[in-house]
């Protein structure tokens, strides 16, 4: 136990048969249960999990005796999203107090590990999620591609979520509390990579309260990564455009009222159209011919107007959001 609290490190596997073991074993004495979620794996990695579970790990005697090392699996792949979901599911059935998302190519540091505890475990926080990019050495370790396609999601997932305060979306090294496991429907997150993404906005939509904690970027260990930032990003991003607009419709339309809706229709329904116009009226002018000044300001009048309700819907969701980060 931590502080009085019963601990799940939940790992989503596929294919980590190479780093699974080094994972497993360096995990602290004081998490009372490693969950391992084998995604279908086409290689030995629940094999390995298996024979860790043998040799290198004794009962459990903080958890009713039970063996501390459990292993869950998959019939079919679903993505990391779905093993998540699979790992927090098991742990709300079993009334675990808190649940650590930890990834099967030892690329989360486990001295990190009670940082991320202490804001829960202190019920200061119902969420807690790493952030690679506070520490220096995130441009020097992090690949550049990684780091600047992470960027770029991190800004977008701020307006979707409401969480302006927080950074690095990507970083799947997070903690979660019981009320939150209980109070989120699992079964309709989302089930790939951009799943810490969906987590946030839903978070954001129960009001919990979610806080930073700067971690050690780990690379270059043998890890090998399957994603491409190039096919990433646009699906994220769309994926993201559908969770900003469930989140205003849940929290500030169904749940309660809020103008910022309001602002963000309006600023919408005049920069769209101004973008069009102004870009029409540029063509006509570079291969046809002159165009009257009246329209030419019409246009500009549509863009900074609605960019002006954009920014105080913006603003007005940074305020209602802001005791979160108290």
């Amino acid at each position: 136990m931590y502080k009085n609290k019963k601990i799940v490190v939940v790992i989503p596997a596929w294919n980590e048969e190479v780093l699974i073991g080094k994972t497993i074993g360096s995990i602290p004495e004081f998490v009372d249960i490693v969950l391992v979620v084998d995604d279908a794996s086409s290689d030995a990695t629940a094999a390995k999990v298996l024979e860790k579970k043998a040799t290198l790990i004794t009962p459990s005697t903080h958890f009713d005796g039970k063996t501390r090392l459990l292993l869950l699996q998959h019939h079919k792949n679903q993505g990391v999203g779905a093993a998540i979901a699979s790992g927090y599911k098991w742990c709300r059935d079993n009334n675990l107090d808190i649940a650590v998302v930890m990834a099967g190519d030892a690329q989360m540091d486990p001295a990190d590990l009670p940082a991320l505890l202490d804001p829960i475990a202190s019920d200061n926080a119902d969420y807690t999620k790493g952030n690679r990019l506070f520490t220096g050495e995130a441009w020097r370790t992090i690949p550049k591609i990684r780091y600047l396609g992470n960027s770029v999601l991190s800004f977008i997932t701020k307006i979707a979520s409401g969480y302006w305060h927080i950074a690095d979306s990507q970083a799947g090294y997070t903690a979660i509390n019981l009320r939150m496991l209980k109070l989120i429907d699992w079964d309709r997150t989302y089930t790939r990579y951009g799943c810490p993404n969906d987590y946030l906005v839903r978070l954001n939509i129960f009001n919990a309260i979610v806080r930073d904690v700067p971690v050690r970027p780990v690379y270059g260990i043998g890890e090998k990564s399957g994603i491409n930032i190039v096919t990433v990003i646009p699906r994220i991003s769309l994926l993201l455009v559908r969770l900003f607009i469930k989140r205003m419709v849940q929290k500030y339309i169904i749940r309660d009222f809020h103008p910022l809706v309001l602002f963000y229709c309006a600023g919408l329904a005049l920069f769209v159209p101004g973008l069009l116009f102004g870009c029409s009226l540029l063509y006509h002018r570079i291969f046809t011919g002159p165009v009257q000044a009246t329209s030419a300001l019409f246009a500009v009048f549509l863009v900074t107007m609605g960019t002006l309700f954009g920014f105080f819907a913006m603003w007005f969701d940074m305020e209602a959001n802001r005791y979160r980060e108290q």
